[in-house]
């Protein structure tokens, strides 16, 4: 398959007009009932649309662009195309099964004449067309594929076919494309798509199939626009990423604004308005309408600050009294260490790009929802004269504003008139004083078993409802759920002593039921006292902590192996082109896909130079280093070395994990275990190589996903390179003193009753893992107080097997959604959060991501991303606005509605543990004193 590109830069520059079929003179020949076809396939029209408007409408140009390459497109070549399109993605999991099978059925049906059952059109022939060719599909014909005849047979079984087919069919109700009514317009139609644009609906959803390379894209008005909303976006996030549950200003909500902003500025300005900079250049204030290429370079550039840096921990951690109140911790030391682990990503990005860039198979799906906002904002003018979805006529853009003006004042409501609509508990009103009935579902102290836990919208996109796939956050679901009963088992026989602490907490405690302060087993210097510790003992993780860190050990072996096993061609081709990325460093273009039209396009601008990746990284290891080597933080300088190694060796799994499910991990937990065997005693040793340990891969993802951002809209990588930069410098600064204000300024910081809920959850587990693992060491956690823990790993490992066997082998129907990952993965979302802050997001996820993206599809590729942005963009804006107006002042309402939720042992009153402390042998539990390991 080699398809030639015709660029269409015309065509691109006339975006913002729309071509009517009827009247230019360059349409291809196709009836109105194929243009109501091919324009329901693109998502144009609804499937319930009049074939008679098409009359009337307005063709946009991508679809005008696709329905010429339709035209100019054989038979005999489209056929080409979707073999080696089936040879290509078979068991691609993000190429979605009716389709597959549609190009199969496509492939097999006879191209002679019409069949009866084509003239027809109903289900039933349908069906009956596929089961005709289906022994041709699963034997033969499967040669020309290049797949193997008995492996199909074992992948296919009879049963299988026929649950092949429901499924089929179920989709086909709601999906009219995949009813063959047009061969001969269908098979050209499908290859076109795939060959023009894009194998993944999602990615032709939200890019085009031309580019313009002279739209403007790197300009002055972008940096400026970008940096002023990086300001604003790092105030708010690094300011609530101490809250929980935290709020943040997102990508894809900033973007929103962003468009304001610059259509503001191209208001403004007089065109082609020029400034020159102090003597060295000329720079152009406005050259012209507002592009989606800029706003696109400026939600990048937000994008690479839109995170609180990894480091902030340390520095909270280090430096507040309630956690080791070191005073050494300067501005310099800050400034060299946030700089360090924020940096330190880029030059790993560099050399994956050849890796999670360039192929067509790593999607990113989490970053297709910010694309699709983008394509939704810029094409505003086409969107107001659109076609109604299903009766709906509002803009996307004046739906954003009625729903953020909404989610604004709402916010009000339960944050700060009656906050129990936040946090509605309402089990736990039956009986306050019930240990057991608030362990079960209570949303603060217990584990929240709760039908319906919140009427928050912070709360409940806690797990990002209206984001991330229905099957994706089914799969973490299930794990919560599978975690709820773990954690309740492990609790109630007492396990490891649980019973006599919270049940779910993040918190280590002492043997007498207090918090563990490490003050008591340190000595004057900050260092490990082994005499003090024999009298005091080890810290006690509660019963969901435990679940919570066995889960870890279990998914790191987990996650890799299965994904090796399950994946291993696409991990083999991985680590090819990771080795050639090191042998062709000079060329900074190698790994294109060829034939990928978006790599095609893509050619056409100057890649970032690999040396401009090895700079950086050189630079941010000499300010790691002159962090340990200047400052007591104990940590030898093999140690940076050490931490980088390991995570250059995990980051082409975690990066490849990523870029298929969009479920990420970090190697926090790992680092933690081999910093604590290895520097054993030292808390800081382990806060510091923690920090680089989690943050180099973390960071690396970011900056890829932008990168691959820059791909799907065609800007130039040095552009991405400059702005990323920028906003990263601009982020720590933001990020060091606005974290050094709360220090200072706000009371009872990180106190869990914290009166503004800034109880620093993020900050308590950073802490305390470094006492457990640091101080105390592991080798004295799975020696003699958890030697369970150690099995995890093996258990991990041993997972593997009945998972990946019945990926292969289980019922289809079941196991094309089956990700025992994520499954893991949903055991950690306990300590301390719990199932209150996902069950509400589990029904909305259901509705939004399955039932309507599946009936009403194209209300949902219209609303569904603006919706969420503009709720959460509502409830970012209103709790800073509440902060400084209300809640900082001390201004609070003091009635029931705001006190129904913090009664009794939600309220920490009364006894909060199942077994009492006073009544156990000598007043303490655990290890007895002789046995502290």
């Amino acid at each position: 398959m080699n398809p030639e590109y015709i660029e269409l830069s015309n065509l691109e520059s006339e975006s913002s007009s729309q071509f009517k079929h009827a009247s230019s003179s360059s349409s291809p020949s196709f009836s109105n009932k194929q243009i109501a076809q091919i324009l329901a396939r693109l998502g144009v029209l609804s499937d319930d649309t009049n074939t008679s408007i098409v009359e009337e409408m307005q063709i946009p140009p991508t679809a005008q662009f696709m329905m010429e390459k339709i035209s100019e497109l054989s038979v005999q070549d489209a056929i080409g195309i979707l073999r080696e399109t089936l040879a290509e993605h078979k068991g691609d999991v993000n190429y979605l099964h009716e389709d597959y099978m549609l190009l199969e059925r496509l492939v097999h049906m006879p191209d002679s004449e019409p069949t009866k059952q084509e003239q027809k059109n109903t289900a039933d022939n349908d069906y009956e067309i596929i089961t005709r060719n289906e022994s041709a599909t699963r034997s033969g014909n499967d040669n020309d594929n290049g797949t193997d005849n008995d492996k199909d047979k074992d992948d296919y079984l009879e049963s299988d076919v026929v649950e092949e087919m429901e499924h089929f069919m179920s989709h086909a109700k709601h999906k009219h494309y995949l009813n063959i009514t047009d061969w001969n317009l269908q098979v050209r139609l499908e290859a076109a798509l795939i060959a023009f644009h894009s194998p993944y609906p999602e990615i032709r959803a939200i890019t085009d199939p031309y580019d313009d390379p002279n739209m403007p894209v790197d300009t002055f008005r972008v940096y400026v626009i970008g940096l002023i909303w990086t300001l604003i976006g790092s105030i708010i996030n690094n300011f609530f990423v101490h809250r929980l549950p935290a709020i943040r200003l997102s990508s894809h909500t900033v973007q929103l604004l962003l468009y304001p902003s610059g259509k503001l500025w191209e208001y403004v300005f007089p065109t082609n308005l020029t400034l020159n900079l102090f003597g060295l250049t000329e720079v152009n204030l406005n050259p012209g309408p507002w592009t989606y290429k800029e706003m696109m370079l400026c939600t990048i550039i937000y994008s690479g600050a839109s995170g609180t840096p990894y480091s902030v921990y340390n520095i909270v951690v280090m430096k507040l009294d309630r956690f080791y109140g070191m005073k050494w911790v300067t501005w310099t030391f800050q400034i060299l260490l946030a700089l360090s682990t924020q940096c330190l990503g880029f030059g790993f990005a560099g050399i994956m790009r050849k890796v999670c860039i360039y192929p067509a198979k790593a999607l990113w799906p989490t970053i297709l929802p910010t694309i699709a906002l983008n394509r939704a904002l810029m094409n505003e003018d086409n969107d107001t004269n659109a076609a109604p979805i299903y009766g709906w006529k509002i803009s996307r853009y004046s739906f954003f504003c009625v729903a953020f003006v909404g989610s604004f004042i709402y916010n009000w409501i339960p944050s700060f008139f009656f906050k129990s609509l936040g946090t509605l508990n309402w089990p736990t009103w039956f009986n306050p004083s019930s240990l057991h009935l608030t362990n079960i579902t209570g949303s603060k102290e217990g584990l929240g078993f709760n039908p319906f836990p919140s009427l928050d919208w912070n709360t409940l996109d806690a797990g990002g409802c209206l984001t991330i796939p229905f099957y994706t956050y089914a799969n973490q679901f299930l794990g919560a759920i599978l975690g709820f009963f773990v954690i309740l088992a492990v609790y109630y026989t007492n396990n490891n002593w649980t019973g006599y602490l919270k049940i779910n907490t993040n918190r280590l405690f002492n043997n007498k039921g207090g918090v563990f302060n490490v003050h008591d087993i340190l000595n004057e210097n900050n260092h490990f006292d082994n005499k003090k510790y024999k009298e005091v003992g080890p810290p006690y993780f509660s019963a969901a902590n435990l679940v919570v860190y066995g889960a870890y050990f279990c998914l790191y072996p987990f996650a890799i192996l299965y994904h090796f096993v399950t994946e291993w061609e696409s991990m083999k081709s991985g680590f090819k082109n990771t080795w050639s990325s090191f042998t062709n460093s000079s060329d900074d273009t190698f790994g294109r896909d060829k034939e990928d039209p978006h790599c095609k396009m893509m050619a056409k601008y100057d890649e970032a130079p690999n040396w401009w990746f090895t700079a950086i990284l050189c630079c941010s290891t000499a300010f790691a280093l002159i962090c340990v080597i200047m400052y007591p933080t104990e940590t030898p300088i093999w140690g940076i070395f050490a931490v980088i190694v390991i995570n250059f060796l995990f980051l082409l799994p975690l990066t490849a994990i990523a870029s298929v499910t969009g479920f990420g991990f970090g190697l926090n937990v790992l680092v933690e275990l081999l910093v604590g065997y290895t520097i054993p005693n030292s808390g800081l040793a382990l806060l510091t190589l923690k920090a680089f340990g989690y943050n180099i891969d973390h960071q690396a993802s970011n900056y890829i996903t932008d990168q691959k951002l820059g791909h799907y809209t065609k800007l130039p990588p040095r552009a991405i390179f400059k702005g990323q930069l920028l906003a990263t410098l601009l982020n720590v600064f933001v990020a060091l003193c606005v974290t050094n204000w709360q220090l200072d300024n706000v009371t009872d910081f990180c106190d869990p009753h914290q009166k503004d809920k800034l109880s620093c959850p993020g900050d308590t587990t950073f802490f305390f893992s470094s006492v457990q693992y640091g101080v105390i060491g592991p080798a004295k956690v799975f020696g003699g107080l958890y030697p369970v823990l150690k099995w995890c790993f093996l258990l991990g490992v041993l997972l593997v097997i009945p998972c990946a066997w019945f990926k292969k082998y289980g019922p289809k129907k079941y196991t094309r959604y089956f990700q025992p990952t994520l499954i893991i993965g949903g055991f950690l979302l306990y300590a301390p959060l719990n199932l209150s802050y996902f069950t509400g997001g589990f029904y909305l996820s259901y509705i939004f991501m399955y039932r309507i993206k599946r009936d009403y599809l194209a209300w949902w590729e219209k609303y569904n991303y603006v919706l969420t942005s503009a709720l959460s963009a509502g409830v970012a804006i209103s709790a800073l606005l509440m902060f400084f107006t209300v809640q900082y002042n001390h201004i609070e309402l003091n009635w029931w509605g705001n006190n129904l939720s913090n009664m009794g042992v939600e309220a920490g009153l009364g006894r909060t543990t199942w077994l009492d402390i006073k009544a156990a042998p000598d007043g303490y539990f655990g290890l007895r004193k002789d046995q502290f390991p």
